[in-house]
């Protein structure tokens, strides 16, 4: 352990956003003990309020419940689940996009003591099976009996599945369509069966590398979680959230859902992905939860079409994000003021509001988590009065560790820990975390729990996996997973996610994956935007088809560099393999979190990875 490394403690916290905040009807910590105390506290204190909006496809309308509406659902959800003779401890499972009847179902079971396990609804068949057999799930809820069936037909052992629900479909078997294993009516249950310390979901990870692990979530793991993080960033009832992370992906659940909850704001469900712009424009949400790529998109797309605009519009844009940054830090006390802020007003009006109204016009901010934060694009957006927030977590610490606020900010980091979560680092500068937000362990799997979960003289802490600084302040900054640090042939060190975001803002690269340890120098693997390389190929003349043309190579080799001006020269990418089609969660190549799977891709290409290094050796990553 270096001594110098563990007095590292970050103590500094933001200032508790609750205690400034107007208008907060906050359900705490010490007001209940688990999570559907809080649904039930919710309901006593907001029956009539309007808790959740979706789209009725069936009506072509969107359609709102008010919590009391909600609590009468959750009802008949209980006794359906008592009448399949499910007991205290059981686990559960749910397949379904985010809606309304994700929330019932999950506060039914809650309130009865079940374990919930999330699926994810875009995983493989493969995945599913193993976690519902893994977790030993008695029941299982789809949209219909399609994956079931799939499931059913594979390999995975699922034998533990008694029941299994569907949205849509006939009833057959032990597969139950939803309204006939609806009760008509509910029974009221005054008092839950759980304790703050029960298990109460187990979140598998997303699994870059072998099978998923289970996380064991406890009640007050996730409860305290969501009320830490109102104490950084506060929610309040006037807030409006439009949900579109997967709610089996717990940043979204713990933040998008229990805290929305716990604050009473109202939640809309989008459609879907592509509908996305349009929801915007419909719900205009205040707070949105996001990962970075969703900004990372819309920041190509505004500048692929200042590229193809007049020259006063690009240097207008330029002039805005300028003079917006400079605002953002005089705001924060890191600059002093500037005769340049007095265009600030003219430029919001002209520029700014343009970019806020693609989001709806009312965002006053957007938490990002999941995957590192382009410092290039975060300043874009923070520019023009769409504040990105980057914080940092992971599925095992419930999952927020840090965040940025309003009030201190710097976008290059991943903010200050939340109140009541400490973190230090030890050896080999890993980030280490401490508080109730901990996981319980690894499901069946005491091996791993004790590789990641410390009993120290100061506490029981959790190893990130993750190497980190912070500095005076107490700000975080990831500097790379301790194991996919790239290590070249001349000891140089190079964190490759850096290098693929800083290619990603590119826009005519989709998917990157870095590779190089052991080598001279760095390469990557790249999936291309197909439009805007159709449009290159169009313009230079060449042939489409033809994706390992030295041309083309030397093209995006230029085009590479050109996003690379802050890294040294050992860190340049030389050469690129172009893959023909996308990576998909079908293929095994990514996880259903969009995490690359760098073992998998690296096997999948292992002869183009060859062919990138003839002449150095066979590539190791």
């Amino acid at each position: 352990m270096h001594t110098d490394s563990k007095n590292k403690i970050a103590s500094n916290y933001a200032q508790d956003a609750l205690l400034n905040t107007p208008n907060v009807d906050m359900i705490n910590s010490q007001d209940v003990r688990t999570l559907d105390e809080m649904f039930r506290e919710r309901v006593r204190r907001s029956s009539d309020h309007v808790a959740y909006t979706q789209f009725d496809k069936a009506q072509k309308q969107w359609h709102s419940v008010t919590w009391a509406e909600l609590a009468l659902q959750v009802e008949r959800w209980q006794v359906a689940f008592k009448s399949s003779g499910l007991k205290k401890g059981d686990r559960v499972a749910i397949s379904y996009q985010n809606s309304i009847e994700w929330v019932i179902f999950d506060q039914a079971a809650l309130r009865l003591g079940l374990v919930v396990v999330p699926l994810y609804t875009a995983d493989r068949v493969d995945n599913v099976g193993y976690v519902i057999g893994d977790s030993g799930a008695k029941l299982a809820l789809f949209a219909n009996s399609t994956m079931w069936e799939k499931i059913d037909q594979s390999e995975e052992r699922t034998h533990c599945i008694e029941t299994v629900i569907v949205m849509q479909g006939e009833s057959q078997g032990m597969i139950k369509n939803i309204n006939d294993w609806l009760p008509e009516q509910g029974a009221h249950l005054e008092r839950g069966m759980a304790q703050p310390d029960d298990l109460a979901s187990i979140v598998y990870t997303s699994g870059t590398t072998g099978r998923p692990k289970g996380v064991m979530l406890s009640h007050n793991n996730m409860l305290s979680n969501a009320y830490c993080g109102m104490r950084s960033v506060a929610l309040t009832p006037e807030d409006r959230l439009l949900s579109f992370l997967p709610l089996s992906h717990t940043f979204e659940r713990t933040v998008g859902y229990y805290a929305a909850m716990m604050a009473g704001s109202h939640v809309s469900f989008n459609r879907s992905i592509p509908e996305m712009a349009n929801d915007l424009k419909i719900i205009k949400p205040t707070v949105m939860i996001s990962v970075p790529r969703i900004f990372e998109r819309v920041h190509n797309k505004i500048h692929n079409g200042l590229k193809k605009g007049k020259p006063i519009k690009q240097k207008l844009f330029k002039l805005a994000v300028q003079v917006g940054w400079a605002k953002f830090e005089y705001q924060q006390g890191i600059r002093g003021w500037q005769p340049l802020l007095l265009l600030a007003g003219v430029l919001d009006k002209l520029v700014g509001a343009t970019v806020r109204e693609r989001l709806g016009g009312e965002m006053k901010y957007v938490v990002i988590g999941g995957a590192p934060l382009s410092l290039d694009v975060a300043k874009t957006f923070i520019s023009l009065g769409v504040p990105l927030l980057q914080g940092f977590g992971l599925t095992e610490s419930s999952p927020v560790v840090s965040v940025n606020t309003l009030e201190a900010c710097r976008p290059d980091s991943i903010g200050l820990p939340l109140r009541g979560v400490n973190v230090k680092l030890e050896e080999n500068d890993e980030l280490w975390i401490q508080g109730d937000n901990v996981m319980m362990g690894y499901w069946n799997n005491p091996e791993a729990t004790a590789n990641v979960v410390v009993d120290a003289e100061d506490g029981r802490w959790l190893r990130s996996g993750d190497r980190a600084s912070i500095d005076d302040e107490g700000f975080i900054r990831i500097i790379g997973r301790i194991k996919d640090i790239l290590v070249l042939a001349n000891g140089e060190k190079v964190p490759p996610t850096d290098v693929e975001s800083a290619i990603m803002q590119n826009p005519l690269f989709e998917q990157v994956m870095v590779l190089g340890e052991a080598k001279s120098f760095l390469s990557a693997l790249v999936v291309l935007d197909k439009e805007l390389f159709n449009e290159l190929c169009q313009e230079r003349g060449w042939d489409e088809a033809d994706r390992s043309s030295a041309k083309l190579n030397a093209e995006l080799v230029k085009q590479i560099t050109a996003q690379m001006d802050k890294f040294p020269g050992y860190a340049r990418i030389r050469k690129v393999h172009v893959c023909p089609t996308e990576w998909t969660v079908e293929s095994g190549l990514i996880t259903p979190t969009l995490k690359i799977k760098r073992a998998e891709l690296l096997a999948y290409f292992a002869d183009e990875v060859d062919r990138l290094y003839s002449g150095h050796g066979v590539a190791k990553s």
